[in-house]
Protein backbone atom coordinates (compact mmCIF):
# COMPACT_ATOMS: atom_id res chain seq x y z
CA UNK A 1 0.00 0.00 0.00
CA UNK A 2 3.20 2.41 0.35
CA UNK A 3 3.72 1.84 -3.16
CA UNK A 4 0.13 3.03 -3.77
CA UNK A 5 0.96 5.93 -2.52
CA UNK A 6 3.69 7.17 -3.68
CA UNK A 7 2.12 6.89 -6.92
CA UNK A 8 0.97 10.25 -6.06
CA UNK A 9 3.47 12.88 -7.77
CA UNK A 10 3.40 16.12 -5.77
CA UNK A 11 5.28 18.19 -8.24
CA UNK A 12 6.58 16.84 -11.47
CA UNK A 13 7.90 18.37 -14.68
CA UNK A 14 5.71 18.29 -17.95
CA UNK A 15 8.67 19.24 -20.19
CA UNK A 16 6.18 18.42 -23.70
CA UNK A 17 3.52 20.68 -22.25
CA UNK A 18 5.99 23.46 -20.81
CA UNK A 19 4.59 22.88 -17.36
CA UNK A 20 4.54 21.99 -13.80
CA UNK A 21 2.19 19.20 -12.93
CA UNK A 22 0.85 19.05 -9.27
CA UNK A 23 -1.62 17.60 -7.43
CA UNK A 24 -4.48 20.24 -6.32
CA UNK A 25 -4.08 19.50 -2.55
CA UNK A 26 -7.10 21.37 -1.95
CA UNK A 27 -9.52 18.96 -3.32
CA UNK A 28 -8.11 16.49 -1.14
CA UNK A 29 -9.57 14.32 0.03
CA UNK A 30 -12.16 14.02 -2.08
CA UNK A 31 -10.85 14.24 -5.49
CA UNK A 32 -7.10 13.45 -7.12
CA UNK A 33 -6.72 15.84 -9.96
CA UNK A 34 -3.87 16.90 -11.51
CA UNK A 35 -3.12 20.52 -12.53
CA UNK A 36 -0.78 21.73 -15.32
CA UNK A 37 0.60 25.19 -14.31
CA UNK A 38 2.00 27.08 -17.71
CA UNK A 39 2.54 30.83 -16.66
CA UNK A 40 4.58 32.91 -13.44
CA UNK A 41 0.77 33.64 -12.00
CA UNK A 42 -0.46 30.42 -12.18
CA UNK A 43 2.53 29.20 -10.12
CA UNK A 44 2.43 32.08 -8.02
CA UNK A 45 -1.15 31.05 -7.42
CA UNK A 46 -0.57 28.00 -6.89
CA UNK A 47 2.06 28.13 -4.20
CA UNK A 48 -0.08 30.93 -2.24
CA UNK A 49 -3.21 29.17 -2.37
CA UNK A 50 -1.93 26.07 -1.15
CA UNK A 51 -2.34 23.64 -4.22
CA UNK A 52 0.94 22.74 -3.62
CA UNK A 53 2.21 23.00 0.01
CA UNK A 54 4.95 21.54 2.12
CA UNK A 55 8.09 23.55 2.64
CA UNK A 56 10.52 21.04 0.67
CA UNK A 57 7.54 20.70 -2.14
CA UNK A 58 6.99 24.17 -2.61
CA UNK A 59 10.66 24.90 -3.10
CA UNK A 60 10.41 21.87 -6.24
CA UNK A 61 8.08 23.68 -7.87
CA UNK A 62 9.20 27.21 -7.35
CA UNK A 63 12.62 25.55 -9.10
CA UNK A 64 10.52 23.81 -11.67
CA UNK A 65 8.57 27.01 -12.64
CA UNK A 66 11.39 29.38 -12.58
CA UNK A 67 12.87 26.71 -15.31
CA UNK A 68 9.39 26.75 -17.75
CA UNK A 69 9.23 30.45 -16.88
CA UNK A 70 12.72 30.95 -17.88
CA UNK A 71 12.32 29.12 -21.13
CA UNK A 72 9.82 31.72 -22.88
CA UNK A 73 12.46 34.64 -21.74
CA UNK A 74 13.25 35.83 -25.55
CA UNK A 75 17.04 37.13 -25.70
CA UNK A 76 20.11 36.88 -27.56
CA UNK A 77 22.52 38.03 -24.72
CA UNK A 78 22.99 37.45 -21.07
CA UNK A 79 21.96 41.02 -19.42
CA UNK A 80 18.18 40.95 -21.00
CA UNK A 81 17.81 37.43 -20.14
CA UNK A 82 19.22 37.87 -16.92
CA UNK A 83 16.52 41.04 -15.92
CA UNK A 84 13.78 39.46 -16.77
CA UNK A 85 14.77 35.86 -15.00
CA UNK A 86 15.02 38.22 -11.88
CA UNK A 87 11.92 39.63 -12.23
CA UNK A 88 10.11 36.20 -12.58
CA UNK A 89 12.42 35.12 -9.55
CA UNK A 90 11.58 38.23 -7.50
CA UNK A 91 7.74 37.64 -8.22
CA UNK A 92 7.69 33.85 -7.26
CA UNK A 93 9.47 34.66 -3.62
CA UNK A 94 6.67 36.84 -2.70
CA UNK A 95 4.13 33.65 -2.71
CA UNK A 96 4.75 32.68 1.00
CA UNK A 97 7.20 34.72 2.96
CA UNK A 98 7.94 32.28 5.83
CA UNK A 99 8.89 28.72 4.50
CA UNK A 100 12.95 29.31 3.75
CA UNK A 101 12.97 26.74 0.87
CA UNK A 102 11.11 28.74 -1.64
CA UNK A 103 13.61 31.09 -1.54
CA UNK A 104 16.78 28.91 -1.10
CA UNK A 105 15.46 26.87 -4.18
CA UNK A 106 14.57 30.31 -6.33
CA UNK A 107 18.68 31.44 -5.02
CA UNK A 108 20.20 28.27 -6.45
CA UNK A 109 18.49 28.45 -9.62
CA UNK A 110 20.08 32.49 -9.74
CA UNK A 111 23.27 31.06 -8.61
CA UNK A 112 23.02 28.46 -11.33
CA UNK A 113 22.92 31.21 -14.09
CA UNK A 114 25.39 33.48 -13.01
CA UNK A 115 27.85 30.69 -12.68
CA UNK A 116 27.20 30.21 -16.64
CA UNK A 117 26.61 33.21 -17.71
CA UNK A 118 29.53 32.82 -20.24
CA UNK A 119 27.60 30.63 -21.83
CA UNK A 120 24.68 30.98 -24.89
CA UNK A 121 21.18 31.48 -23.51
CA UNK A 122 20.06 27.78 -24.87
CA UNK A 123 22.98 26.46 -22.59
CA UNK A 124 21.83 28.37 -19.38
CA UNK A 125 18.01 27.13 -20.50
CA UNK A 126 19.91 23.54 -20.24
CA UNK A 127 21.58 24.43 -16.51
CA UNK A 128 18.28 25.40 -15.08
CA UNK A 129 16.92 22.37 -16.33
CA UNK A 130 19.06 20.25 -14.58
CA UNK A 131 19.61 22.34 -11.26
CA UNK A 132 15.65 21.85 -10.82
CA UNK A 133 15.83 18.24 -11.41
CA UNK A 134 19.01 18.37 -8.66
CA UNK A 135 16.59 20.06 -6.28
CA UNK A 136 14.27 17.41 -6.31
CA UNK A 137 15.90 14.41 -6.43
CA UNK A 138 18.21 15.93 -3.27
CA UNK A 139 15.13 16.55 -1.50
CA UNK A 140 14.29 12.74 -2.52
CA UNK A 141 17.28 11.25 -0.96
CA UNK A 142 17.12 13.49 1.93
CA UNK A 143 13.40 12.33 3.49
CA UNK A 144 14.56 8.82 3.32
CA UNK A 145 17.47 9.68 5.07
CA UNK A 146 15.85 11.68 7.61
CA UNK A 147 13.43 9.08 7.94
CA UNK A 148 15.83 6.40 8.97
CA UNK A 149 17.63 8.91 11.32
CA UNK A 150 14.30 9.89 13.06
CA UNK A 151 13.56 5.99 13.08
CA UNK A 152 16.59 4.62 15.21
CA UNK A 153 14.73 6.70 18.43
CA UNK A 154 11.56 4.27 17.92
CA UNK A 155 10.26 1.06 18.78
CA UNK A 156 7.64 -1.21 17.14
CA UNK A 157 4.06 -0.46 18.52
CA UNK A 158 4.47 2.85 19.96
CA UNK A 159 1.79 5.55 19.31
CA UNK A 160 2.87 8.71 17.70
CA UNK A 161 1.21 11.94 17.01
CA UNK A 162 2.45 14.57 14.39
CA UNK A 163 0.27 17.93 13.23
CA UNK A 164 -0.13 19.20 9.94
CA UNK A 165 0.99 17.24 7.19
CA UNK A 166 4.38 16.71 6.74
CA UNK A 167 4.36 13.30 4.99
CA UNK A 168 4.93 12.25 1.22
CA UNK A 169 1.82 15.03 -0.38
CA UNK A 170 4.75 17.96 0.85
CA UNK A 171 7.70 16.61 -0.30
CA UNK A 172 8.77 14.35 -3.55
CA UNK A 173 8.52 11.08 -1.68
CA UNK A 174 8.15 9.76 1.85
CA UNK A 175 7.89 13.24 3.13
CA UNK A 176 9.83 14.57 6.79
CA UNK A 177 7.68 14.06 9.76
CA UNK A 178 6.13 11.09 8.24
CA UNK A 179 9.35 9.33 6.83
CA UNK A 180 10.07 6.72 9.34
CA UNK A 181 6.19 5.94 9.45
CA UNK A 182 6.32 5.11 6.35
CA UNK A 183 9.76 3.23 6.58
CA UNK A 184 8.50 1.31 9.97
CA UNK A 185 5.36 0.63 8.12
CA UNK A 186 7.49 -1.31 5.46
CA UNK A 187 9.53 -2.78 8.45
CA UNK A 188 6.31 -4.21 10.24
CA UNK A 189 6.24 -1.96 13.11
CA UNK A 190 2.92 -1.25 13.29
CA UNK A 191 3.07 2.39 14.54
CA UNK A 192 -0.47 3.63 16.26
CA UNK A 193 -0.52 7.10 14.92
CA UNK A 194 -2.87 10.06 15.88
CA UNK A 195 -3.09 12.99 13.18
CA UNK A 196 -4.09 16.62 14.39
CA UNK A 197 -6.98 17.97 12.38
CA UNK A 198 -5.05 21.04 12.29
CA UNK A 199 -7.33 24.20 12.11
CA UNK A 200 -8.12 25.76 10.41
CA UNK A 201 -6.75 24.67 7.17
CA UNK A 202 -7.68 21.13 8.20
CA UNK A 203 -4.32 20.08 6.21
CA UNK A 204 -4.20 16.92 9.21
CA UNK A 205 -7.78 15.70 8.38
CA UNK A 206 -7.39 16.39 4.85
CA UNK A 207 -4.17 14.91 3.84
CA UNK A 208 -2.21 13.59 6.63
CA UNK A 209 -5.25 11.29 7.58
CA UNK A 210 -5.44 10.61 3.99
CA UNK A 211 -1.79 9.63 3.17
CA UNK A 212 -1.60 7.36 5.86
CA UNK A 213 -4.54 5.49 5.36
CA UNK A 214 -4.27 5.00 1.87
CA UNK A 215 -0.85 3.70 2.86
CA UNK A 216 -2.25 1.42 5.65
CA UNK A 217 -0.71 2.92 8.74
CA UNK A 218 -2.98 2.75 11.83
CA UNK A 219 -4.21 6.51 12.31
CA UNK A 220 -6.99 8.05 13.93
CA UNK A 221 -7.63 11.80 13.66
CA UNK A 222 -8.06 13.76 16.18
CA UNK A 223 -9.14 17.43 16.64
CA UNK A 224 -6.34 19.93 17.82
CA UNK A 225 -8.18 20.31 21.19
CA UNK A 226 -7.92 16.61 21.87
CA UNK A 227 -3.89 16.75 22.18
CA UNK A 228 -4.03 16.92 26.13
CA UNK A 229 -6.47 13.86 26.60
CA UNK A 230 -4.80 11.33 24.37
CA UNK A 231 -1.34 13.01 25.91
CA UNK A 232 -2.58 12.12 29.44
CA UNK A 233 -3.91 8.41 28.79
CA UNK A 234 -0.55 7.65 27.80
CA UNK A 235 -1.42 6.63 24.39
CA UNK A 236 1.42 9.27 23.13
CA UNK A 237 5.38 7.86 23.49
CA UNK A 238 6.48 10.57 20.67
CA UNK A 239 5.61 13.29 18.93
CA UNK A 240 6.95 14.19 15.12
CA UNK A 241 6.15 17.45 13.13
CA UNK A 242 7.73 19.45 10.22
CA UNK A 243 9.19 22.70 9.59
CA UNK A 244 9.21 25.64 7.46
CA UNK A 245 12.03 27.34 8.72
CA UNK A 246 14.71 26.69 11.48
CA UNK A 247 16.46 29.91 12.84
CA UNK A 248 20.55 29.52 13.42
CA UNK A 249 19.39 29.20 17.58
CA UNK A 250 17.34 25.74 16.99
CA UNK A 251 13.88 27.64 16.95
CA UNK A 252 11.32 26.18 14.83
CA UNK A 253 8.22 28.11 12.37
CA UNK A 254 5.79 25.48 11.98
CA UNK A 255 2.12 25.61 11.09
CA UNK A 256 0.21 27.07 13.89
CA UNK A 257 -0.87 24.82 16.84
CA UNK A 258 3.18 23.20 16.49
CA UNK A 259 4.07 25.34 19.52
CA UNK A 260 0.95 24.16 21.85
CA UNK A 261 1.51 20.52 20.94
CA UNK A 262 5.49 21.31 21.85
CA UNK A 263 3.97 22.94 25.47
CA UNK A 264 1.84 19.75 25.83
CA UNK A 265 4.68 17.26 25.15
CA UNK A 266 6.78 19.13 27.08
CA UNK A 267 4.40 19.27 29.86
CA UNK A 268 3.82 15.34 30.18
CA UNK A 269 7.69 14.00 28.90
CA UNK A 270 6.78 13.15 25.21
CA UNK A 271 10.07 13.56 23.56
CA UNK A 272 9.09 16.04 20.64
CA UNK A 273 11.04 15.35 17.33
CA UNK A 274 11.40 17.80 14.39
CA UNK A 275 12.41 16.32 11.17
CA UNK A 276 13.40 18.65 7.89
CA UNK A 277 15.99 18.73 5.49
CA UNK A 278 18.98 21.20 6.01
CA UNK A 279 17.86 22.94 3.30
CA UNK A 280 15.32 24.28 5.80
CA UNK A 281 17.86 25.82 7.70
CA UNK A 282 18.14 29.51 7.84
CA UNK A 283 21.48 30.32 8.89
CA UNK A 284 21.06 33.84 8.43
CA UNK A 285 18.27 33.73 10.65
CA UNK A 286 18.94 34.01 14.47
CA UNK A 287 16.39 33.23 15.92
CA UNK A 288 12.74 32.84 16.10
CA UNK A 289 11.74 36.29 16.65
CA UNK A 290 13.21 37.07 13.17
CA UNK A 291 10.90 34.97 11.55
CA UNK A 292 8.37 37.07 9.48
CA UNK A 293 4.80 35.02 10.10
CA UNK A 294 2.54 35.18 7.15
CA UNK A 295 -0.90 35.96 7.96
CA UNK A 296 -3.54 34.48 5.59
CA UNK A 297 -7.33 35.24 5.25
CA UNK A 298 -10.07 35.48 7.72
CA UNK A 299 -12.15 33.76 5.55
CA UNK A 300 -10.00 30.39 6.65
CA UNK A 301 -11.61 30.79 9.79
CA UNK A 302 -15.00 31.86 9.46
CA UNK A 303 -16.27 30.40 6.14
CA UNK A 304 -13.65 27.42 4.64
CA UNK A 305 -14.62 23.86 4.78
CA UNK A 306 -18.00 25.07 6.37
CA UNK A 307 -21.59 24.56 5.00
CA UNK A 308 -22.72 28.01 6.28
CA UNK A 309 -20.78 30.68 7.93
CA UNK A 310 -19.73 30.03 11.32
CA UNK A 311 -18.71 33.29 13.50
CA UNK A 312 -19.85 36.61 13.10
CA UNK A 313 -20.10 38.86 9.91
CA UNK A 314 -17.18 41.53 10.56
CA UNK A 315 -15.64 39.59 13.81
CA UNK A 316 -11.86 40.79 13.69
CA UNK A 317 -9.80 37.61 12.70
CA UNK A 318 -6.13 36.65 13.63
CA UNK A 319 -5.12 34.20 11.77
CA UNK A 320 -1.31 33.52 11.77
CA UNK A 321 -0.35 30.45 9.25
CA UNK A 322 2.65 29.45 11.62
CA UNK A 323 4.05 29.83 14.98
CA UNK A 324 7.72 29.68 16.10
CA UNK A 325 8.38 26.77 18.57
CA UNK A 326 11.51 27.56 20.99
CA UNK A 327 14.30 25.13 21.04
CA UNK A 328 14.12 24.32 24.80
CA UNK A 329 11.13 22.36 23.89
CA UNK A 330 12.44 20.40 20.95
CA UNK A 331 14.11 17.15 21.89
CA UNK A 332 15.87 17.07 18.81
CA UNK A 333 16.21 18.24 15.25
CA UNK A 334 16.53 15.40 12.82
CA UNK A 335 18.05 16.01 9.26
CA UNK A 336 19.64 13.94 6.27
CA UNK A 337 22.57 15.20 8.32
CA UNK A 338 22.62 13.87 11.41
CA UNK A 339 20.52 14.26 14.85
CA UNK A 340 20.80 17.48 16.69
Amino acid sequence: MIKELFSLKTVCLNEAENAVVILDQTLLPEKEEYVLLTTEQEIWDAIYKLKVRGAPAIGIAAAYGLYICSRRIVANSFDPFYLEFCRIKTYLSGARPTAVNLMAALNRMDKKVLLNKEKSIDEIKLVLLQEAYAIRDEDARACRQIGENCLSFFKPGMGILTHCNAGHLAVSEYGTALAPIYLGQERGYNFKVFADETRPLLQGARLTAYELQRAGVDVSLICDNMVASVMQKGWIQAVVVGCDRIAANGDVANKIGTLGVAVLAHYYGIPFYVLGPTSTIDKHCPDGNSIVIEERDPEEVTTMWYGRRMAPENIKVYNPAFDITPRKLITATITEKGIY
